[in-house]
């Protein structure tokens, strides 16, 4: 992955143009301690579907091509390209700063969304279990919680997270943008495999825990004929709700996808461009609220109309998705844990 120019810096570099990229060894990833002192963040745009979210990392190891989060990197001095996958801060003290917020009396319980940027079960939380933390402290207070993941291991959890199924206090979103593996591998290449996803709905609806299926983001010419097949399979895993949002390709990310594009789809480059303009009033992104996740035009509406038709055919989206807080039970800082 390129390294874009930071919009923030004055300075940058350049490599020779005779430089080849085949000799350079695969990055090493970084994990650098964040100290935010805080850990629930909140916002008020319409389009979301959360007011407050709860992101145990910055950056993320999946390496996802095309992913929106990725500007988010270039506020901490870093690159939305090979930076944002392998520079991951690291947030060690999330689980003691969530309970510290949820025992605050001015804390208003509601959901909280996992994660609201990065991914909280890419690869190195199996080894640090900041989010599994997380988890144990949602469960005891009883918080509700929903998360979005394209990794399995968050089947790893099922304990915790049946525990706050059983308060209606969860759901869990498996994204799954694509069920081709040769393309999952170029597109989001170290996310788990479509089966692997599949498997885990599979498991999370077994054990009780609401499931729901994330398509997104759906990108034109690449992977939107696939909604159908995508809905129903993730309907016969167990899904009983589903999302989608339409390719985002905001600030350097456009640098980005095209020379992704130029790479494993040549052929196919300038119509993926153009249909995406055709949902922008011509640019690559707009970030207009109301407007930025589905686009708008024609082709927008044929995607809408698409996955609501495909939802139907798949029995998705016909049961509340409303999480309770009715259970919520504030704990005092000083008392043990109980999981």
């Amino acid at each position: 992955m390129a390294a874009p120019t930071n919009r923030f810096e004055s300075v940058s570099s350049e490599r020779d143009e005779d430089y080849d990229d085949r000799e350079e060894p695969l990055p090493r990833t970084e994990f650098i301690p964040d100290d935010s002192q805080s850990i629930i963040a909140t916002n008020d745009s319409p389009d979301l579907g959360f007011r407050a979210s709860l992101n145990p990392y910055r950056g993320c190891e999946h390496g996802c091509v095309y992913c929106y989060a990725r500007p988010t990197h270039e506020y901490l001095g870093f690159s939305q390209g090979l930076d944002f996958e392998t520079k991951i801060m690291v947030k060690h003290r999330a689980p003691e700063l969530l309970r510290k917020e949820l025992s605050a009396r001015k804390w208003e319980p509601q959901t909280i969304a996992m994660s609201g940027v990065t991914d909280p079960y890419q690869p190195i939380e199996r080894k640090l279990r900041l989010t599994r933390r997380c988890l144990e402290v949602l469960a005891e207070f009883r918080n509700p919680v929903g998360i979005v993941t394209k990794n399995s291991l968050v089947t790893r959890d099922l304990d915790l997270l049946a525990e706050l199924a059983r308060h209606k206090a969860v759901v869990v979103f498996i994204s799954l943008t694509t069920l081709d593996a040769k393309l999952r591998a170029v597109m989001e290449p170290r996310t788990s495999p479509p089966a692997a996803r599949l498997r885990a709905m599979e498991k999370l609806a077994a054990a009780g825990i609401p499931v729901g299926v994330m398509t997104a983001p759906v990108i034109p010419a690449i992977n939107d004929h696939e909604l159908p097949k995508l809905l129903a399979m993730a309907s016969e895993a167990g899904a009983r709700h589903a999302g989608y949002v339409v390719l985002r390709l905001p600030y350097a990310n456009k640098a980005l996808f095209e020379a992704w594009l130029e790479e494993h789809f040549p052929q196919r480059k300038e119509k993926v461009l153009n249909q995406l303009r055709s949902l922008r009033d011509g640019e690559l992104n707009d970030s207009q609220f109301g407007r930025r996740m589905s686009g708008q035009g024609p082709f927008a509406g044929r995607i809408a109309r698409l996955f609501e038709v495909s939802c139907r055919k798949s029995g998705l989206n016909q049961e509340s998705l409303a999480l309770s807080t009715a259970a919520f039970k504030r704990v005092a800082l000083n008392q043990p844990e109980l999981f």
